[in-house]
């Protein structure tokens, strides 16, 4: 089993910053590309920034310029810097991983999500 915890959610201004954590652990052979979703209430979960394992982001539009995913591959762990926040940002972050496990299975695995919300 793999698990994915998030961590850095929480309530900020409009302008503000924030950082999201995503940590990997268990039975992890390679993990392939890594991202992470967002679901704002009465809407679809949506992509908001993927990175491969060669460290190749890609974002959706609404965030361009704006969030920076990375990631630390000895840690297994991706991050999401989140700048310039908006309101509709407002969502729950989840964290995606692409897992190549212990026994040479190709699985998708998610965390439980970390609440962000942009308000005044």
């Amino acid at each position: 089993q793999v698990q994915l915890v998030e961590s850095g959610g929480g309530l900020v201004q409009p302008g503000g910053s924030l950082r999201l954590s995503c940590a990997a652990s268990g039975s992890i052979f390679r993990i392939n590309a890594m991202g992470w979703y967002r679901q704002a209430p009465g809407k679809e979960r949506e992509l908001v920034a993927r990175i491969t394992s060669v460290g190749s982001p890609n974002y959706a539009d609404s965030v361009k310029g704006r969030f920076t995913i990375s990631r630390d591959n000895a840690k297994n762990t991706v991050y999401l810097q989140m700048n310039s926040l908006k309101p509709e940002d407002t969502a729950v972050y989840y964290c995606n991983a692409a897992v190549l496990t212990t026994q040479f299975l190709n699985r998708d695995y998610w965390g439980r999500g970390t609440q962000v919300t942009v308000s005044s």
